[in-house]
C-alpha cells in the first residue's frame, strides 16, 4: 500500500489578523486504502520521528514552501505554530485552517510500513476533519489513504495508517471541514527496515517531478497507484464467507483492488464476491465491456471465457457491478473479468438486480457507505431460451438462486465498531428465473436464511451476539 501524507487546510482562523479565507472546489476522492486507528494522548512510537516541525519558522498562512528537517514541504493555508495555544510535543507544530494542506515536495523511500500522525484541535477550537492522501508517481496523482479523521480536543492523539508499499511515497494532509484550526505534529514514517529519518528523498526523486501546486491535482490515478492504494480498502472487512484460500480450487480466493472473490472452479462461477462501496469508488469512467478470462487463475484451472455464455439465453451477470466501479478505467475494467460473472436470467439481471444495484448507489450518493456480499447457489435456472443447468459443456453451472447482503451505514471510520448500532442490514434472495418480479424488495430475507441455504458465514468478523441479532432480522425499511 502506498503511504502518502498531506496536511489539510486547517479550520477558520478566528483572529482579526488572519488573511481572507479561501474556498476550494472539492477534489475527486479515491478508494480508501488504509484503516485508521485513533489512540489516546500522543506517546512515543517507534524509534524516532520523520517530521517534528522543529526546524521550521513559517509564521504566515500564505502559500509557500518551507525547508524542514526531512526536506521541502508545501504549505497552503498553513503555518508552523509556536503559540501556547498550539498543541505540540516540542516547540513547534503545523497549524492548518479553512481547507489547508501540507504536502511533501519529495518522495519517502520505498517500503513504508506505517504512518503515524499526531493531531489535536488548536487552542479550544472546534473539531476538524482531515484526510491523508498519497502519490506513488512523484506527485502527479493522489489517492486518499484510509477514512477521514475527525480530531477534537486539546490533547495530541496518534492516528495510525498501517500497511505497506514497494513504491516511493509522497504524502499530503488535507483539512476538509470544520470551523476550527488544526494542529499536526510528529509525522512518522516507518519502513520494513525501521523508521525513516532525515531527508528521504534522493536528488532525483525530489527534483525530477515536483508536486503540482494549488488545487489542480489531477483526478485520475495510474494503474500502479490504483493497485497500491486501493488494495487496503478491506473488501473482506465483514469476513471471508467460505474461508477461501489457495489450497482448494473449489474455494479459491482471488483478491483484487476492486473486490474479493471466493471462486469455485468446479462450477466455473464465484460462490461469493465481496466489496466495499462509497463515493470514492464512483466517478466518470465509462463502461468498458471488455469481458475476458481472469489471468489470476492458477495454471491448470479452466478459465471461463465470454464464449462460454454464447447462445445460452443467459446474461453474463456481474456480481460486483460495473457501475459500482467508475473511479478509473482500470477499476471498471476489473468488473468484466469472468470470475466476477454468473449465468443470470436476463430479466433477473436487467430488471430486478439492476434496480437493487441502482438503489444502493443512490444510498451512497446520499452519504452512506455499503459493504456488499453477493453470491449464488443451487443448480438450474430459466433464461431466455428456457431451463438449463450448465453451459460450456458442463464447465459453467447455471445457479438456481442469486442472493445479496448489504450492510449500509453512514460514511465514517471504524466501521466494524459502528455496525452494531448504525447499520441497516438488507438481504435479498431471488430465483434465477426470467419471470422474476422487477420489485426486488419482495425478495427480502434474513441473513440467517441465506447462510442456511449456502453454508456460508457472512458476517463473521462481527461479535457473535451482534451476528445473532442482525442476521435474524428481515429488513422492513424503505426501498424508495
Amino acid at each position: 500500500m502506498s503511504r502518502l501524507l498531506y496536511l489539510l487546510p486547517a479550520a477558520l482562523l478566528a483572529c482579526s489578523q488572519s488573511s481572507p479565507e479561501t474556498t476550494r472546489t472539492a477534489l475527486p476522492e479515491g478508494p480508501p486504502a488504509i484503516p485508521v486507528e485513533t489512540a489516546g494522548p500522543a506517546q512515543a512510537v517507534g524509534r524516532g520521528l520523520t517530521e517534528t516541525f522543529e526546524a521550521g519558522s513559517k509564521g504566515a498562512y500564505s502559500t509557500a514552501d518551507e525547508t524542514l528537517e526531512t526536506g521541502s514541504w508545501h504549505f497552503e493555508d498553513a503555518l508552523i505554530g509556536s503559540a501556547d495555544e498550539d498543541h505540540k510535543s516540542g516547540q513547534h507544530a503545523a497549524r492548518l485552517r479553512n481547507q489547508g494542506r501540507l504536502r511533501m515536495n519529495f518522495d519517502a523511500p520505498a517500503g513504508v510500513r506505517s504512518i503515524r500522525i499526531s493531531a489535536a484541535a488548536y487552542g479550544s477550537d472546534a473539531a476538524s476533519t482531515w484526510e491523508l492522501w498519497g502519490s506513488v508517481d512523484g506527485g502527479r496523482t493522489f489517492r486518499r489513504i484510509g477514512q477521514p479523521v475527525t480530531t477534537q480536543g486539546p490533547r495530541l492523539a496518534v492516528n495510525t495508517f498501517s500497511g505497506g508499499t514497494t513504491s516511493r511515497l509522497r504524502l499530503e494532509i488535507r483539512k476538509t471541514s470544520g470551523s476550527g484550526r488544526l494542529n499536526i505534529d510528529d509525522i512518522r514514517l516507518e519502513t520494513t527496515g525501521g523508521l525513516v529519518a532525515g531527508n528521504p528523498a534522493s536528488p532525483a526523486s525530489s527534483s525530477s517531478r515536483p508536486a503540482p501546486s494549488g488545487t489542480s491535482l489531477p483526478p485520475a490515478i495510474t494503474r500502479q497507484a490504483t493497485a497500491v492504494v486501493t488494495s487496503q480498502d478491506d473488501h473482506l472487512a465483514l469476513g471471508n464467507p467460505s474461508g477461501a484460500g489457495t489450497s482448494s480450487l473449489n474455494n479459491y480466493l482471488l483478491t483484487k483492488p476492486q473486490f474479493a472473490v471466493g471462486y469455485h472452479a468446479g462450477r466455473g462461477i464465484p460462490t461469493w464476491v465481496s466489496w466495499h462501496l462509497n463515493r470514492a469508488w464512483m466517478g466518470e469512467a465509462p463502461r468498458q465491456d471488455d469481458f475476458r478470462p481472469d489471468p489470476a487463475l492458477p495454471r491448470g484451472m479452466y478459465a471461463v471465457t465470454p464464449r462460454s455464455y454464447s447462445g445460452s439465453g443467459f446474461d453474463k451477470g456481474h456480481n460486483c457491478p460495473s457501475a459500482d466501479r467508475t473511479a478509473t478505467l482500470d477499476d471498471n475494467s476489473a468488473t468484466f473479468l469472468m470470475t466476477n460473472m454468473i449465468p443470470q436470467a436476463p430479466n433477473n439481471n436487467q430488471r430486478t438486480w439492476s434496480s437493487l444495484e441502482e438503489w444502493g448507489r443512490q444510498q451512497v450518493s446520499r452519504g452512506q457507505e455499503i459493504y456488499v456480499i453477493m453470491g449464488s447457489y443451487g443448480k438450474g435456472g430459466t433464461g431466455a431460451k428456457g431451463f438449463m443447468t450448465t453451459l460450456d459443456g458442463g464447465r459453467v453451472t447455471v445457479p438456481a438462486r442469486v442472493w445479496k447482503v448489504l450492510v449500509i451505514l453512514p460514511e465514517g471510520s471504524d466501521d466494524l465498531a459502528r455496525i452494531p448500532t448504525q447499520a441497516r442490514v438488507l438481504a435479498v434472495d431471488t430465483p434465477n428465473d426470467n419471470s422474476v418480479g422487477a420489485d426486488w424488495s419482495q425478495y427480502r430475507v434474513s441473513v440467517d436464511a441465506i447462510e442456511n441455504a449456502t453454508g456460508l458465514d457472512l458476517l463473521s468478523r462481527l461479535p457473535v451476539d451482534v451476528q445473532a441479532r442482525l442476521e435474524a432480522q428481515v429488513d422492513q425499511g424503505p426501498t424508495r
